[in-house]
């Protein structure tokens, strides 16, 4: 017979109140920022609500992995060291990690996981990720489903993480330099100035205009809802919900559709279990379109394909509500017949080619009046698609409580020798049990009920009862204050048993004579400390370059992409297209700093570099 294979949703936190509601919401394991030394600097989090959050995951079996995934300083590194530890001391699962430097610190046996800022796209270097300590890498965004497959079937014992929805990095993650050479603010310390969101006006090498003012490094968010299937059978076992720096009401929403949709595969696929204990219930849909999102794609899943760039804007668009049929000075009817609210977000992209945000006023009928400055709606007319990109009666029901998670527990009262004793066995095999001395006297009328009702009382725990077995002689009399105080005794004991017998993550076991992938390093290896130049140079490194935070590196590639502007606009022979502009292109920002677009074809890659 073939075990199961446990299945994670992972899903993020901004801090300890998302990642709460993360759990109750459907995840198996949240990722959090500490204090410091995470990729999302503002979505920071300090010890004691991190502690929060793994006592209540870790009643359901769930997960906690903290992000320790920037390039760490020398001055930094005995922080970092101590950090680990205290996270370590406070129950953490695992901690995701960039920098090689914390391999070479005094660890706790705590798991590790690499970070997709570690760079990892590669079966050569999942192979020496699992030979030096991790237990899971996560992979890069770009991969299609056959490169995943390639590497599962390579490096078979090691887990393999993927990105299923979000924002989307346009540049391999942990080589993007752009955000420190134009603003000083380091992607890989945490503090990205999203440069890839910025407009461009970009030209061919002879001066001809290609676009003005646009964006196309602005990728569209990653939805992979409906291809969750064929990554668990490409090997991924771990599904990941971008959004560290997303609110509460994204991550409920978000979490909820992709648990909805695991279910259903774990329904006619038994190969494949959920990776956390309970079951939960929801006082809402679901809806992923209602949710920030610049428009979807699934990215490169399935090969290259068309319309994967959000060229117009970087913002929001949300959902598609239909085309205006007739306007107004300061209303709109549309077609379609969806409902709205007052308060919802309107948005749409007007004839000047901007996209145009608008807040409902009110709705009368099938009119919608909007709140508009000077009076006049511009730049519109019939025919233009309208987005609502802020549902205002979703966003307020999701500020509820919309979720309820409860493990499953089979109860069993049974008379003693003294007595009686009641048993609650969970969902996972554990037991508590209680016993209360009583004499035994017969009941005046029928006991069942009470004894049924007593025995179900769960609601302010984290069970919910799925059969009650009640073996007893005689229809005995027992208070229902004992019956409460016996069902309260059992549930605390059931609660320890599952603490003592909770599954715990193991550090990967460690291989230190295998060599690294690569002979010398650039700065493209973010090697920024002393540590990390002990760890590459005692597995084989020659020639260790520092790290691009710590030099200037004239003409340097600020970007390699998958993503192709080239492609983008049809421009690439590979694919059978006729250039009309000529190569590299140069891209302009409104301050005037230009960078050189560069193509690989063969490859398939597209880099961007200073000049």
């Amino acid at each position: 017979m073939i075990k199961a294979i446990p299945i994670e949703l992972l899903a993020p936190a901004k801090n300890a109140e998302s990642g709460i509601e993360a759990i109750k919401h459907g995840a198996d394991a949240v990722y959090i920022g500490a204090d410091s030394f995470g990729a999302r600097v503002a979505a920071g989090n300090s010890i004691e609500d991190i502690s929060v959050l793994t006592s209540f995951a870790h009643k359901y079996y769930a997960k906690v992995y903290v992000t320790i995934n920037t390039i760490i300083k020398d001055e930094e590194l005995d922080k970092v060291e101590k950090l680990i530890w205290d996270l370590y001391n406070i129950g953490v699962d695992a901690i995701l990690v960039q920098d090689m430097a914390i391999l070479k610190m005094n660890l706790p046996p705590i798991a590790l996981h690499a970070s997709t800022q570690a760079d990892v796209r590669t079966v050569e270097k999942v192979r020496f990720l699992s030979k030096v300590g991790f237990t899971r890498v996560v992979l890069a965004r770009e991969l299609s489903l056959d490169e995943i497959t390639e590497i599962h079937n390579a490096c078979p014992d090691i887990e393999l993480e993927c990105f299923v929805h979000g924002a989307l990095c346009v540049s391999y993650s942990g080589q993007c330099y752009a955000s420190q050479y134009c603003f000083g603010r380091s992607a890989n310390r945490g503090e990205c100035a999203q440069f890839c969101r910025l407009s461009f006006s970009v030209t061919d090498s002879e001066g001809n205009s290609i676009m003005q003012n646009k964006y196309p490094l602005s990728l569209k968010d990653m939805n992979r809802l409906h291809q969750l299937e064929k990554l668990l059978d490409a090997g991924v076992v771990s599904l990941k919900i971008e959004g560290r720096l997303k609110d509460v009401t994204y991550v409920k929403n978000v979490t909820s559709a992709y648990r909805n949709e695991l279910e259903k595969i774990f329904k006619r696929r038994k190969e494949y279990i959920k990776a956390s204990s309970g079951f939960v219930s929801y006082s809402f849909t679901p809806q992923l379109e209602k949710s920030f999102n610049r428009g979807f794609t699934d990215y490169l899943l399935e090969g290259r394909k068309d319309n994967i760039c959000s060229v117009n804007t970087p913002k929001s668009i949300g959902e598609y509500m239909g085309r205006i049929r007739i306007c107004g000075r300061n209303w709109l009817t549309l077609s379609g017949g969806k409902e709205f609210h007052n308060g919802d977000g309107l948005c749409f992209y007007g004839e000047d080619g901007k996209l145009h945000g608008y807040r409902v006023n009110k709705v009368d009928v099938n009119r919608i009046y909007l709140y508009v400055d000077g009076g006049q709606l511009p730049y519109i007319s019939a025919g233009t698609e309208v987005f609502r990109n802020n549902d205002a009666e979703f966003d307020k029901a999701l500020l509820k409580d919309t979720a309820d998670r409860r493990i499953e527990v089979a109860a069993k009262l049974s008379e003693t020798a003294n007595g009686f004793q009641l048993t609650y066995t969970d969902e996972d095999g554990n037991v508590g049990s209680a016993s209360l001395e009583l004499n035994r006297e017969p009941a005046k009328s029928d006991q069942s009920t009470n004894i049924v009702n007593q025995i179900s009382k769960l609601g302010n725990t984290c069970f919910a009862i799925s059969d009650i077995d009640i073996q007893m002689s005689s229809n005995w009399f027992i208070p229902s204050s004992r019956l409460s105080e016996l069902r309260r005794d059992a549930i605390d004991n059931l609660l320890v048993v599952r603490s003592d017998n909770r599954p715990l993550l193991k550090p990967a076991e460690i291989d230190s004579s295998c060599a690294y992938i690569q002979k010398e390093l650039s700065y493209l290896g973010n090697v920024y400390n002393v540590k990390a130049k002990e760890f590459y140079a005692e597995h084989a490194v020659a020639t260790i370059a520092d790290a691009f935070e710590k030099q200037a590196v004239r003409g340097a590639e600020l970007m390699r992409c998958r993503h192709c502007i080239r492609f983008m606009l049809n421009e690439c022979p590979k694919y059978g297209n006729t250039p009309k502009y000529r190569t590299p292109y140069y891209m302009r920002l409104s301050d005037g700093q230009t960078f050189r677009a560069d193509f690989d074809c063969a490859r398939c890659e597209m880099t961007i570099s200073a000049l």
